[in-house]
């Protein structure tokens, strides 16, 4: 006996939601739990290297189970043909139409939705997961004024293809305000607010340095401008040491050291950041020499 889990995203033109994948963990877990042996089919395009449903031989294998998603498509019409000499299970599914081939095909189907069957609880609620850091990332677009010092284009891309290999739920923040779009904070507050709550920000923008900062929370920040310029420059401000610049000149194909830019992740996730962060003096506000400025006695 050996079993086969399948499901939305072992297809080729499927999809991997969060949901889906822990459903096929769900399963699994349970079939492992109970001494079976079984696999798991993955889309190449979501996990190259893994099994692939073109490899999974139907001779291979005794049963069959896809999990969670909806029960409709010539894609899950094509394992009934493809798994015809299994016996084929679907669990944890939305079932829209019982007369759908698609459904209709399964041996048995244990739904999460159905009419006339009651409601059950998903299979991604059963699967407990680590937790990670969470990381706002805050990005500068091209900034003119610096002309060809800018780097704002390669520093972006190598920062977030680094990015992008780090385990951490990554949160994308805009500083720029509009409160006719919810996709973006209407008011400062909003935005820090949702500051407040991060693990760690990571910035090529000055405020993105700057309101992390404010709100305790260790910054990663990286100075788009070759020689550095005023996001350097509120680091030093801040006495905060984990920034980043790139040289006027790039002696290699990259702006940044991967191995600089680990290092500095893992200081600012580590109890020292935090408490760096955490001990940040409370800033001078350049507002306090304005009334000097303004000269406001010589005018009265």
């Amino acid at each position: 006996m050996r079993v086969l889990v399948v499901g939305w995203p072992s297809f080729v033109h499927g999809e991997a939601t969060a949901g889906d994948v822990l459903a096929l963990e769900a399963v699994r877990r349970r079939l492992a739990g109970a001494g079976l042996p079984c696999d798991v089919a993955w889309s190449p395009v979501f996990r190259p290297g893994a099994l692939t449903l073109e490899q999974a031989r139907p001779e291979d294998y005794t049963h069959v189970v896809f999990a969670c998603g909806p029960l409709r498509g010539e894609q899950v019409e094509g394992l009934h043909r493809r798994y015809a000499r299994c016996r084929r299970v679907a669990v944890g599914v939305s079932v829209i139409d019982p007369g759908d081939p698609a459904a209709a095909g399964f041996h048995a189907v244990l739904p999460r939705d159905a009419p006339g069957r009651p409601a059950r609880c998903d299979l991604a609620a059963s699967v407990a997961v680590p937790e990670v850091p969470v990381v706002g990332v805050v990005l500068v677009r091209r900034q003119r004024e610096y002309g060809a010092r800018g780097r704002h284009e390669r520093v972006e891309r190598e920062l977030t293809g680094w990015l992008g290999r780090r385990e951490c739920a990554r949160l994308p923040l805009e500083t720029r305000l509009d409160p006719g779009d919810w996709r973006l904070a209407g008011t400062a507050a909003e935005l820090e607010s949702a500051v407040r709550r991060l693990d760690l920000v990571v910035t090529t923008r000055m405020h993105g340095l700057v309101l992390a900062l404010k709100n305790r929370v260790p910054a990663l920040a990286v100075d788009p401008v070759a020689g550095g310029a005023k996001v350097t420059a509120q680091a030093r401000a801040w006495a905060w040491p984990a920034v980043l610049t790139p040289p006027e000149h790039a002696a290699g194909p990259r702006l940044l050291d991967p191995a600089e830019l680990e290092r500095w992740w893992r200081w600012c996730l580590s109890g020292e950041g935090a408490a760096r962060a955490r001990a940040c003096p409370e800033p001078v506000p350049l507002a306090d020499g304005l009334l000097a400025a303004l000269d406001l006695e010589r005018t009265r």
